[in-house]
């Protein structure tokens, strides 16, 4: 869904920043990190993608070949939480055989407006 900040997700693993002013993802953004795990380096390749239904078509084009995927949803939010089913379908049926999937509940700071 739109609105629920998965580019601020991403913009604060990546470079550890969180702008309260970040602007819609228009189809979609690519970041990488590289992160140490004991003597090996892990590199990221991010897709932060559109979260506007009209970008929906586009989705498939950026988890193919995907590892993992998190989908995101706004605690403040009740419909971005169902939007979550078909998300998970839409992988599932779409996308990689092994991908993993990860469900991240988001914007916990404003729990006292849900």
């Amino acid at each position: 869904d739109t609105g629920v900040g998965k580019s601020s997700i991403v913009c604060r693993f990546v470079q550890d920043h969180f702008d309260h002013n970040i602007s819609p993802t228009i189809g979609a953004s690519f970041m990488t990190k590289t992160v140490p795990c004991g003597n090996e380096l892990h590199k990221f390749l991010i897709w932060d993608t559109a979260g506007q239904e009209r970008f929906h078509s586009l989705a498939p084009m950026y988890y193919r070949g995907s590892e993992a995927a998190v989908i995101v949803y706004d605690i403040t939010k009740q419909d971005s939480f169902h939007t979550l089913k078909k998300w998970v379908k839409e992988l599932k049926e779409h996308g990689p055989e092994n991908i993993v999937m990860a469900i991240a509940g988001n914007k916990c700071d404003l729990s006292d407006i849900r």
